[in-house]
């Protein structure tokens, strides 16, 4: 097996995975480049927390952010205290928590005095979109919860006009994960024919938002939130983050990564790995390598550890398959099925491959630059995803 001798990515189940004549990554070499992209951001953040705190004068907040309990989003929260920004938190609670993530975000809202807006999903709805996503046979069933989280930001920062949206997304610990493992978020058609096709209750009160939703708010005007990922402003480090929220909030630590979702453990620990042979470890570890937060041998032990031990995996298996109401032998011959790739439905993809097509031309019309297409989702299906 090829594998990186920078950091432990490798070529399992990842058409997009190349190393050059040195035996680095395509990964490694990209992040490099990220991190050159941002080098000049600390040098900015203050003017950016400046401007965040003038465009938001005289109203009740003067920016938004997600809070999940996490490592990432909880050390956004203690960055706005400090800086004095006042962000209206939002918590889209799905079902799955964790009671150690709800008990993290009471101590991040409590101490840093902030308001809480949580949205409670339909369970009966949720969940079903959840199930046509696992029957479908697509990788990214995550989508489902990814996609609510930004329309429902979306629609609050409408509500209150609130112009930036603060994000625990990062080049430090982020980066390098492998496009063919996730799906574009925004691609509303998509989730709404795996629905149509698995689904037995109707969308009624789900979230949603559309790239063109946005595109056409944008034709109008409209040039919606913008997102500032605000770790990428300063030297991250997740280790030192840790130690920070654990010292100033008493926050407690989760296993895994995204482990505050009880769906996101299982999904990432047994349905990925079992399924579609993806262990999202690889990247993530790969990413505090880069970071200078761990060996490459220390992460190569750590991979050798079992997701699960035999009895957790067999109680989270019956768990799982009673909250979200499968009979075991149906989810256990899901778990056989061969996976199939997310445009094996329909999807607004098809038409980002014409913008790819024709993205030279289409860049130099003015009235496209002005509405703020860019080439991220071109970049998406030049990589053949």
């Amino acid at each position: 097996m090829k594998i990186c001798k920078v950091c432990v990515q490798n070529e399992l189940n990842d058409p997009d995975f190349q190393l050059d004549e040195n035996g680095v990554c395509n990964y490694c070499i990209d992040v490099e480049s990220e991190f050159k992209r941002i080098e000049n951001y600390p040098s900015q953040f203050q003017s950016i927390i400046e401007k965040i705190k003038s465009d938001g004068k005289g109203k009740q907040y003067d920016c938004v952010m997600g809070m999940s309990g996490g490592v990432d989003s909880s050390y956004v929260a203690h960055l706005a205290k400090m800086h004095g920004l006042r962000p209206l938190v939002v918590h889209f609670d799905n079902g799955w928590n964790t009671e150690l993530a709800v008990d993290n975000i009471n101590k991040i809202i409590t101490k840093n005095g902030f308001d809480l807006h949580t949205l409670v999903v339909d369970w009966d709805e949720f969940r079903d979109i959840q199930k046509a996503f696992i029957r479908s046979d697509v990788v990214d069933i995550e989508m489902v919860s990814d996609h609510a989280i930004t329309a429902t930001m979306l629609k609050i920062s409408k509500k209150f006009g609130i112009k930036y949206a603060l994000s625990g997304s990062n080049v430090a610990t982020e980066s390098g994960m492998p496009i063919s493992w996730s799906w574009r978020k925004a691609d509303w058609m998509n989730i709404k024919d795996i629905h149509s096709k698995f689904g037995e209750v109707k969308i009624k009160t789900f979230p949603r938002y559309s790239s063109f939703d946005i595109l056409f708010n944008r034709l109008k005007g409209d040039v919606g939130i913008e997102s500032i990922t605000i770790l990428d402003y300063i030297d991250f480090k997740k280790l030192e983050a840790i130690e920070v929220l654990k010292r100033e909030y008493d926050w407690r630590e989760y296993p895994g990564k995204h482990y505050e979702s009880f769906f996101t453990k299982f999904y990432q620990a047994y349905i990925l790995p079992e399924k579609f042979k993806v262990d999202k470890r690889i990247s993530h570890y790969s990413a505090l390598i880069r970071n200078g937060e761990m060996t490459r041998e220390d992460v190569l032990v750590k991979l050798e550890e079992p997701l699960y031990t035999v009895q957790e995996l067999r109680n989270d298996i019956e768990y799982f398959c009673k909250k979200i109401g499968f009979d075991k032998s149906e989810f256990e011959e899901i778990m056989k099925r061969s996976p199939k790739p997310h445009d094996f439905y329909k999807s607004d993809e098809k038409y980002f491959r014409v913008l790819a097509k024709y993205w030279k031309i289409i860049k130099k019309i003015p009235i496209l630059n002005r509405i703020g297409l860019r080439g991220a989702n071109v970049k998406r299906v030049k990589n053949g995803s």
